[in-house]
């Protein structure tokens, strides 16, 4: 009988390839690698492009990257996004400010892909896994037990590879969406617009983009002008109509040359004629809100804009991210935080379930979770693109509440999964559920730094982490505790961290929690965000290794977690759930 696992023979050691190193397929190589899972990555492209692009970082992937320890060194790179100045017919309509509550650890920030990439490639080199350059795949074969993948490298040599998994992360003409058969429905704008990186001289306040429209006859953008910061002194990257497409305006770069092979008219124009330095000058004679010089263009292309979503994220082994899943205007730099949001759900599944330890239909909850948030994202940047892109602005609500509602959904920090199989199906209590996103709180103090902490810091760099809050623990105290710590090791074959957390006034005895590391909610900071009511009760969060809270336990006990953590986690067997229980014993 023939063994059609995957062998290291076959596949070089790797359980996963990951094709495309833009930054959704570095995000999920990466969060592959931290959580030991040996993978490949591979893209077509034979080195880095020095395109800007995708610029805007959100509050929401800064978390993410934080958990997954790089968010340093993106901080230390990009640049701040304030908010926006808004002009129509040469009139400023309005300023909007990006401001989130105190208590979100990160605000909107701008940097060039090509630095997104290379911070993200950087860190992956640490884990000892490098990009693949040059490497196309060709085709590629799944079955019930993994998935046979032929790659053709920059020398042309084939190869045959056998891996578990294969994710796509190879954008909007992806061959791994094709060799799937997904649909991909939509349609196209049919205005072509270019982008260029330049230099201007005018003194618009740092940290703020611009937004210039004029207007038909009949109150339709008839021409549009968007700056958004980069790194550096008064850059810009600026995306606008082509020369030539707009009444009155100069022919400039010719327009984009139609669509792709595969009909999708979407992305940067290979093709056509880069715009230069004359044309993006054009523009700003048009529509700079004051006169300026635009020098030191670095790079220029045509683009052309779709909007589609796939019927369904993956297929047995094989799973689409990002742009291979959706394609959608890039009103509010929506797209490559979504994708890398993408990748990270997935990621962490892969990983369990590469290891033999994800449930039953825990991959099935990838598609359940992330494709709800790509239709969201398409229809909402469809809608404000169609309208100008500048609902965001035009529309800031004067009501403070509906405001903060708008920031907190424009910086991707709203996206849920309540509802989700792959999570607690009830919801104990008024605060954050089982879904969402786990807020950050700062003031949590150990037995022997003089310093507190955010519950970030606490949460970087784990996997699945149980938060064992107050003093009671259904009458148990801390052998309650003890008892819910020893379930969650025994359900998930110890790949679980159980962290606790006590009140203020918490006795010493409920401080002392043995090799369960424990935290005082010193500035009460915790209880607030969390909604735990108070008191001398108890109450147990799991959070997900990205992020989202998988259960909220209210009066917490073994056999309702024992429930939860089996949608997730495949029973121990043999050895392992031997060790935990020796262990424990």
């Amino acid at each position: 009988m023939t063994d059609s696992r995957p062998s290291a023979a076959r596949s070089g050691g790797a359980e996963v390839l990951v094709v495309g190193a833009g930054p959704v397929g570095l995000t999920a190589a990466l969060e592959l690698r931290r959580q030991g899972v040996a993978c490949r990555i591979v893209d077509r492209l034979p080195e880095r492009q020095p395109y800007a692009k995708a610029v805007g970082v959100q509050p929401r992937t800064l978390e993410v990257w934080d958990r997954m320890g790089i968010v340093r060194a993106v901080l230390e790179a990009a640049v701040p996004m304030r908010g926006q100045y808004v002009y129509v017919d040469g009139v400023e309509r309005g300023r909007f400010d990006l401001v989130l509550p105190p208590e979100v650890p990160y605000g909107f920030a701008a940097l060039p892909q090509y630095e997104t990439e290379r911070l993200l490639e950087e860190a992956l080199g640490r884990h000892g896994t490098r990009i693949e350059r040059g490497t196309v795949l060709d085709a590629f074969e799944q079955d019930q037990d993994g998935v046979t993948a032929r790659l053709t490298d920059a020398a042309g040599v084939g190869e045959e590879l056998r891996v578990g998994y294969l994710v796509g992360c190879d954008g909007a003409h992806s061959t791994v969406r094709k060799g799937l058969g997904l649909s991909f429905e939509g349609g196209a704008f049919p205005e072509a617009y270019m982008l260029g990186d330049v230099e201007v001289d005018w003194d618009l306040p740092e940290g703020y983009g611009l937004r210039s429209m004029l207007l038909d006859d009949a109150g339709a953008v008839a021409d549009v002008l968007v700056c958004i910061p980069l790194p550096g002194r008064r850059r810009y990257r600026m995306s606008m109509r082509v020369p030539g497409a707009v009444p009155g305006a100069a022919p400039g770069a010719s327009a984009p040359r139609g669509s792709a092979a595969d009909g999708i008219a979407h992305g940067l124009d290979g093709g056509g004629t880069a715009p230069g330095l004359a044309d993006i000058q054009g523009v700003l004679d048009r529509l700079s809100p004051q006169r300026t010089t635009a020098s030191a263009l670095r790079w220029a292309s045509v683009f052309r804009i779709s909007h589609r979503i796939v019927d369904r994220y993956g297929e047995g082994r094989v799973f689409v991210a990002g742009d291979a899943a959706h394609i959608h205007p890039p009103t509010g730099a929506q797209g490559m935080n979504t994708g890398v949001q993408d990748a990270y759900d997935l990621a962490w599944r892969l990983a369990l379930a590469v290891k033999g330890r994800a449930a039953p239909g825990l991959l099935a909850g990838y598609d359940a979770e992330r494709r709800p948030v790509g239709e969201e994202v398409v229809g909402r940047t469809v809608r404000h693109a169609t309208a100008g892109g500048v609902q965001a602005a035009a529309d800031d609500p004067d009501d403070p509440d509906e405001s903060r509602t708008l920031m907190l959904r424009e910086a991707q920090l709203l996206v849920g999964y309540r509802g989700s199989p792959s999570v607690d199906p009830s919801d104990d209590g008024p605060g954050p559920g089982p879904g969402d996103r786990a807020p950050d709180c700062g003031g949590l103090l150990g037995p022997i730094a003089a310093y507190p902490v955010r519950l970030f810091d606490v949460l970087r760099d784990r996997p699945t982490v149980l938060l064992l809050y107050g003093t009671g623990y259904g009458s148990g105290g801390v052998a309650g505790r003890d008892e819910l710590a020893a379930t969650a090791w025994r359900a998930t074959g110890g790949r679980v961290d159980v962290c606790a957390l006590v009140p203020p006034g918490a006795p010493e005895t409920v401080r002392d929690a043995g090799p369960i590391p424990v935290y005082r909610d010193a500035a009460g900071e915790f209880a607030v965000r969390y909604a735990t009511g108070g008191g001398d009760g108890s109450i147990a969060f799991v959070v997900r290794p990205d992020g989202h809270l998988g259960a909220r336990l209210a009066d917490p006990d073994p056999a309702r977690l024992a429930a939860h953590l089996a949608r997730v986690f495949a029973a121990p067997k043999g050895a392992a759930a031997a060790q935990v229980s020796d262990s424990q014993g």
